[in-house]
This record gives C-alpha cells, sequence and structure tokens, in this order.
C-alpha cells in the first residue's frame, strides 16, 4: 500500500501525480496527514511540505517524509520510525500546529483498544505522549476507532474543538461511518462535553475516514471515502474501486440549544454548476429533471413543508427507484436501498431497507439539497445540518423525479463533469 497523489486549485478538478511515497522495508503506507513546516522546526528548509505516516509492517510505527518540490516527490527521514511501537493498534497520525503551546500536535487512533493517543513535538522528530481520549459507547462495546482529526472552530467568540474518529465496525447503520466529540483541548488534553455520543458526520452508509484540510484558513475542509468496508471489495465498478464524497465545509452549528457539526457541499460546486431549472409544484406528479444522455450528475434543491408526510421518489426509464420518506411529525429522513434502486445482489449487506436519519431543523420548511451522480446520492438538510451520503447503482442516472405529501417548491440544475 502506497500514498497516491492528487492535486486542485478548486476541490472540483483533479491532476493526477505519480505515487508520491511507496512502501519500504518498515511496511505499507498507511493513512497520515502533511503540513507545512514554515519555520523550519524540522530542519529540512523552511516552507517545507512534511508527511506524516503511519509504516504498517509487523508492527504500526510513525514515520514521516518530506519534500522540498511542493509535494511532487519525497525524501523519507533518515531514522525513521519517528514513534516507534510493537503492536497493531497505532495508526493514522493527524498532525497540526498548536500555537498557544507552540508545538506540533498528533492524534493517534488505536484501533481496537478503542482511543485517542495525543502527541506533542517541537521538531516534527521527537514525540512526547501527552495524554489519551476515550469513551465509552454502550451501544458499540467492540468497534475500531480510526482516522483522528483534532480541529478547532470559533463560535460566537470562543474557541471550541471537535474530534472527529472514525470507526469500523459500528458505524451509524453498521460498518463503517464517522462520528465526533465537541469539547476542549488544552494542548495536552482533549476533554468532551457531556452529550449523547456517538454524534455523526454522516447518516448514510457511505462516508468514512474523512479528515481536513490544513492549509484552507479558518475554513475546514473535508472529504470522505465514499465507501463502507461491508462490501467495498464487492461493489460493481470497473476500473476503480470507490470514489470520494463532494467535499464539505464543516461547520459548528447550533440545533435545539446544543452545537452540531453541519457539513455543506463547498462553495466551489458552483464552479461546475449550471443554470438553474423551476418546476411547478404539482401533487403525484413525476419530472424529467434532467436529459439522462447527455446531464451525468445534478443538484436537487427542494423546500417542502412539515406539516404532513412526504414521498420524494428518484428513478429512471427502467424503473430503477431510491424512495426517500419524510416523517414530518418525527423529524425523521428515511432512505431505502434494497432491490429497487439498482444492482444489489452483488453483496447482502449492501441492502438496508430503511436508513433513517433525523432532519436536524427547526424550521416549519425543511430545506432539501440532493446530489445526484451515477452511482451515488448525497443528501443534505437546512445547509448540511444532517448528511446521507449514499452508494446506489441504477441501470443509468435517476433522471425522474416525483413528490406526494406537503407542498414544496423544486428546483434542479445540471452539474458538468469533472472529467469532461
Amino acid at each position: 500500500m502506497s500514498w497516491g497523489h492528487a492535486t486542485s486549485t478548486d476541490l472540483m478538478h483533479w491532476t493526477e501525480h505519480p505515487v508520491a511515497i511507496t512502501r519500504d522495508e518498515l511496511g505499507d503506507v498507511f493513512s497520515g496527514s502533511a503540513v507545512i513546516d514554515k519555520y523550519n522546526t524540522a530542519g529540512f528548509g523552511n516552507d517545507t511540505m512534511i508527511a506524516i505516516f503511519t509504516s504498517a509492517g509487523s508492527a504500526q510505527q510513525q514515520s514521516i517524509a518530506y519534500s522540498i518540490d511542493d509535494g511532487l516527490t519525497f525524501t523519507r527521514y533518515e531514522n525513521n520510525p519517528i514513534i516507534k511501537n510493537d503492536n497493531d493498534l497505532q495508526r493514522d497520525p493527524k498532525v497540526f500546529w498548536h500555537e498557544e503551546s507552540k508545538q506540533w500536535i498528533m492524534c493517534l487512533a488505536q484501533g481496537w483498544k478503542m482511543g485517542i493517543e495525543i502527541w506533542g513535538s517541537t521538531d516534527l522528530k521527537n514525540w512526547n505522549k501527552l495524554s489519551e481520549f476515550k469513551h465509552d459507547l454502550p451501544d458499540r462495546p467492540k468497534i475500531q476507532w480510526e482516522c483522528p482529526d483534532l480541529i478547532s472552530f470559533e463560535y460566537n467568540g470562543e474557541k471550541k474543538w471537535v474530534l472527529l474518529v472514525s470507526v469500523n465496525p459500528g458505524g451509524y447503520i453498521i460498518g463503517s461511518g464517522t462520528m465526533y466529540f465537541i469539547g476542549d483541548f488544552d494542548g495536552k488534553r482533549f476533554t468532551a462535553e457531556e452529550r449523547n455520543y456517538p454524534l455523526w458526520i454522516d447518516y448514510g452508509m457511505d462516508n468514512y475516514a474523512g479528515v481536513t484540510w490544513g492549509n484552507t484558513g479558518d475554513r475546514r475542509v473535508f472529504l470522505g471515502w465514499m465507501n463502507n468496508w461491508e462490501y467495498a471489495e464487492k461493489i460493481p465498478n470497473s476500473p476503480w474501486r470507490s470514489a470520494m464524497t463532494l467535499p464539505r465545509e464543516l461547520k459548528l452549528k447550533e440545533l435545539n440549544g446544543e452545537l452540531i457539526i453541519s457539513s455543506p457541499v463547498v462553495k466551489e460546486i458552483e464552479g461546475i454548476a449550471k443554470k438553474w431549472n423551476k418546476f411547478e409544484s404539482i401533487n403525484d406528479s413525476k419530472f424529467r429533471i434532467i436529459n439522462g444522455k447527455t446531464d451525468k450528475a445534478y443538484q436537487v434543491q427542494l423546500n417542502i413543508e412539515l406539516n404532513k408526510d412526504s414521498i420524494i421518489t428518484l428513478s429512471n426509464s427502467k424503473d430503477d427507484k431510491l424512495i426517500i420518506e419524510i416523517d414530518a411529525s418525527n423529524r425523521k429522513l428515511t432512505t431505502h436501498r434494497d432491490e429497487k434502486t439498482g444492482q444489489s445482489e452483488f453483496s447482502d449487506k449492501y441492502v438496508v431497507k430503511s436508513i433513517d436519519a433525523p432532519l436536524n431543523t427547526e424550521s416549519s420548511t425543511l430545506k432539501l439539497d440532493i446530489y445526484v451522480d451515477q452511482s451515488s446520492v448525497e443528501i443534505l438538510s437546512d445547509d448540511g445540518r444532517m448528511s446521507m451520503t449514499n452508494l446506489v447503482f441504477p441501470s443509468s442516472i435517476y433522471d425522474s423525479l416525483s413528490v406526494s405529501g406537503a407542498k414544496y417548491t423544486i428546483k434542479v440544475r445540471p452539474i458538468k463533469s469533472i472529467h469532461a
């Protein structure tokens, strides 16, 4: 296993480069992160890019490599590993500079030990263990904690900290998922607020292992792996196995007096979106919303009243369909991913009859943004206060939509292919 490499100036169009870091005598190259060493703390030069990753061989240990050509090529540090270890329960280093304590902070996942280690360093080479974070999750007694990310937000003049942790198994439904904790970080220890954990970044089946970039200023831009280990090796795609979610910008929002993470799609989507087309609100009518031969992806924006239950159906000419139900009284959205959505026979774990999520809105009208691609549907409520990401495999893209139940307004716009 190696590190691939792609770059982008707009988060939408990506240029692939040769493999960045390949395995060596310490083992495969597992997940990690990269930082810009602005003040040459590691001694490789000002503004050097330094990758921090897990070397996975007979044990999982942490290593670094540096680049002086903006990440095109990397040179391994000669004294790797920088954190030695003798088991397979330490991986996925996420590193950032903590200005208040004048040190680099590293979060490491403990896998089946279900915890996060926090380490500190002034030079990215010599590290001291500062603390561990664990939290009892009674409904998930035996799961793996992976891919941590400790990030800060300014909210109402205060700094709040959020710890992202991907889990597998033990996701929101089954298999893979990403949970988070809200709290404080003092430079050594993360302390979670008292909440009904786990809280979830995404309520679907296919948003896992995402972390944020460290060079986007005040924006917290997040990209997840759009798949699930319960069936990742069996999905009917060729020549690839997976894709990434649309990039999201994580934000702190208030819901019923408590903070949650919202994850709207980044503003850069405007660069590949075409003009909006509006449709009249006609109950039980079926709209042909795109030209399935020329349009390969699109966004539906639906504003629907919450005074009665509603059903939204995405479908195509082969009668493949994805049904989304809105339970107005219980403020709940349910997606049915079953044999009717398209191909499903490749794995019995893929079929999930009901995927439920809270609407996470206090309004009397629900705003839904639904992003539909050839093999994915990403549903966001109320500007990302709820996110549900699911793979689907219809025989052709869903090009029709029907709505029944409450009154609504709807508009649709095609999304240009990033490969055109």
